[in-house]
């Protein structure tokens, strides 16, 4: 008996190796009788001890295998709800799957929700990354390349960390602080450039700053420079300080008491050009907004999957322009309201002439997204002499399809894209079946910022697909059309 079943395995197996994709192995275990079903599922199974199964570059197959009266996937693809994204029991089969389509560099947090109840890391995925909340498990797809430097190196050098309490006299409170100094910092009489950043501690922990700091100095990327983590005390005064009634008070406690400590006991730069910010979420918020209000002691801004508070977007639309270099960045699997609120603040930058890099990332709103980009950020900020020509002072320095507004609309909306340079583009709007409902523009624009109005009128209500296709680059939007 234990030989035949056995055989029957290795057929069953033989199979599933000659089937030409995932489906039409589901629908062989479908079509097999109900005592096979289950034994060619879990050949499957133990031939894939690492999960999830892509089966293309751009495939990937999300596989749970349990008694269970339901799974759903939650994660950066679905903003953490589990109703968006259920999993399919295949046949009478314990063995259940969702197929979805990504980037081929794309990289995503999730969980498996059994019953409705309990998260679990995928069981056969050996790669998690740590958020705010504990472990996920991550999707790597093929082409994703984990960044370099985000864990110790025995093998450069390190530096060192210190930490403080500030008492601020502004806000009437008090929290401990943390510095780096670079390796070198003991050994010279130098100046150092600084960066400051919000959400310190969990920069730290979650975004392994000061292995990336070392990392990078160590390479020559950026020069060796301080830097200075503060953490808000809670999450209520982080929302009221970060984008919230406390927002302009704690401005003046990050530029005159953090500030003021940090030159009075270390060698630092004063001019803003050499002082720097770095936020995520609403710490990119009060990053724009510190920058903002105060250019003369940061010049340096680097926003993460940023909120930008409508405040916020009207103050910088009324004002001129500040002396200000910016980074920004975001997942195109960021949250929904931060991608509108960014969508239509690049164009902003742009249109006044702001030197900025902006890029959009197959990431979603997550530690291992900003973990994975400060680098990005920190060379862009703080770029080594060696390493080239500045970009043209006003020249956009990116390729960007913004999030159109209003959006939803009926039946007018209008849609912002940038351009870095003088190209040839093609602007087009799509069904869900990729039939081409508009083409918007096509031909050569210069560089700068656009703003295309799109009237919906003669186009059945629904959800719409807007491409910007450039020489080298191709971004997409999702529209939702009202009637």
């Amino acid at each position: 008996m234990r030989y035949k079943i056995i055989v029957l395995l290795a057929m069953l197996w033989a199979a599933w190796c000659n089937a030409e994709t995932f489906q039409a192995f589901i629908a062989r275990v479908e079509a097999a009788a109900p005592a096979q079903q289950q034994l060619l599922a879990d050949s499957f199974y133990t031939a894939h001890p690492r999960l999830p199964f892509c089966e293309t570059d751009t495939t990937a197959h999300f596989i749970y295998r349990g008694s269970a009266v339901s799974v759903h996937l939650a994660g950066d693809a679905t903003e953490w709800s589990p109703a968006q994204a259920p999993l399919r029991r295949i046949g009478s089969t314990t063995l259940w799957f969702l197929s979805a389509t990504y980037e081929a560099d794309a990289r995503l947090d999730y969980k498996f929700v059994i019953n409705g109840t309990s998260w679990i890391l995928d069981p056969r995925n050996p790669h998690t990354c740590t958020g705010g909340y504990g472990p996920n498990s991550e999707l790597r797809m093929p082409r994703y390349e984990p960044t370099q430097g985000t864990v110790y190196n025995p093998a450069i050098p390190h530096g060192a960390i210190r930490d403080t309490l500030i008492t601020s006299t502004i806000l009437n409170n008090a929290r401990h602080i943390r510095i780096y100094t670079p390796p070198d910092y003991e050994q010279t009489a130098d100046d150092y450039p600084v960066v400051l950043f919000h959400d310190g501690l969990q920069y730290l922990s979650l975004g392994s700053a000061n292995h990336i700091l070392d990392h990078l100095i160590a390479e020559q990327r950026i020069p060796a420079l301080i830097a200075v983590f503060v953490p808000p005390i809670n999450d209520a005064e982080r929302a009221a300080e970060y984008a919230g009634a406390r927002s302009a008070l704690f401005t003046g406690f990050i530029a005159d008491e953090v500030m003021g400590y940090i030159d009075r006991r270390y060698r630092t730069r004063k001019d803003p050009q050499s002082r720097g910010m770095v936020g995520a979420s609403n710490g990119g918020n009060i990053a724009l907004l510190t920058g903002f209000t105060r250019p003369e002691v940061f010049g340096l801004i680097a926003a993460h999957s940023s909120n930008v508070e409508s405040s916020l977007f009207d103050a910088w639309q009324a004002a001129g322009k500040k002396s200000l270099r910016l980074y920004l960045d975001l997942g195109t699997y960021d949250l929904a309201v931060l991608r509108q609120r960014v969508g239509r603040f690049i164009p902003l930058l742009a249109e006044k002439g702001y030197d900025y890099h902006y890029q959009e990332v197959a990431e979603g709103h997550s530690w291992g997204n900003w973990k994975g980009h400060l680098d990005d950020a920190l060379t862009f900020l703080f770029p080594m002499e060696t390493q080239g020509v500045a970009p043209q002072e006003g020249q956009p320095q990116s390729f960007h399809l913004g999030q159109n507004y209003p959006n939803p609309f009926n039946p007018h909306t209008t849609i912002p894209f940038v351009l870095h340079e003088a190209m040839e583009i093609r602007l087009t709007v799509h069904d869900l079946l990729g039939r081409t409902a508009a083409v918007l523009f096509s031909g050569r624009r210069a560089a700068g910022a656009y703003q295309m109005p799109f009237a919906a009128d003669a186009l059945p209500g629904g959800l719409y697909w807007c491409r910007l296709t450039g020489a080298k680059s191709s971004q997409s939007i999702s529209m939702l059309l009202l009637r």
